[in-house]
């Protein structure tokens, strides 16, 4: 019979088993290397990118809760800073508050003794607004600024037109910021 691969035209399978040594042992040449697998296998990869994507998982985790901490503390810290925003400037008004009780409590005090105690306190009060920079608008002679000012009336007279010309009650700002505008009376042109 013949061989079925030499009908079809191909080769014949050789083998190639080293053949056995005389004495019964495997001798291997000296100039044979043992061949060593240079390509990790597909579930060696697999593993080490489960690995790396695990590792990047919790690297997210950590980042996405010390984000979480961050916006916590500021959420907190701006609450407190409006609730206690107030804070200084009531402290150093406590002051201000002591001397007019003082004052008050005097039982023989004299008109003199009361002027003087209320000018006292004024200029307490005074340096307390200029820690805070909290400024007065008194724009008598000024021309008129309606970011400043509020006109309570309008009145003929010899100065230029929109001149303040009367204060009724000062202004303060707080900062560049108007937290009570001046009342004012400006100049109109006289009728001819």
């Amino acid at each position: 019979m013949q061989d079925p691969n030499r009908e079809l035209g191909r080769p014949e399978a050789v083998n190639i088993e080293p053949a056995a040594s005389p004495t019964g042992t495997e001798q291997r040449p000296a100039t044979e290397v043992p061949q060593v697998e240079t390509t990790p296998s597909l579930e060696q990869l697999l593993r080490q990118a489960e690995l790396a994507a695990q590792e990047h998982h919790d690297a997210w985790l950590r980042a996405k809760a010390e984000t979480e901490n961050v916006r916590k503390r500021a959420q907190a810290e701006v609450a407190s800073a409006h609730k206690y925003a107030i804070d200084r400037f009531a402290g150093a008004l406590l002051p201000v508050k002591d001397s007019l009780e003082a004052a008050l409590g005097t039982e023989t005090a004299t008109v003199e003794s009361f002027k003087t105690g209320v000018d006292l306190t004024l200029r307490q009060l005074s340096a307390v607004f200029s820690q805070f920079n909290i400024a007065e608008v008194h724009p008598l002679g000024e021309k008129f600024d309606p970011h400043k000012h509020q006109a309570m009336s309008a009145m003929e007279s010899d100065q230029a037109p929109n001149t303040v010309i009367a204060v009724m009650q000062k202004g303060y700002l707080l900062g560049d910021r108007v937290i009570r505008p001046a009342l004012v009376s400006v100049s109109k042109a006289k009728d001819s």
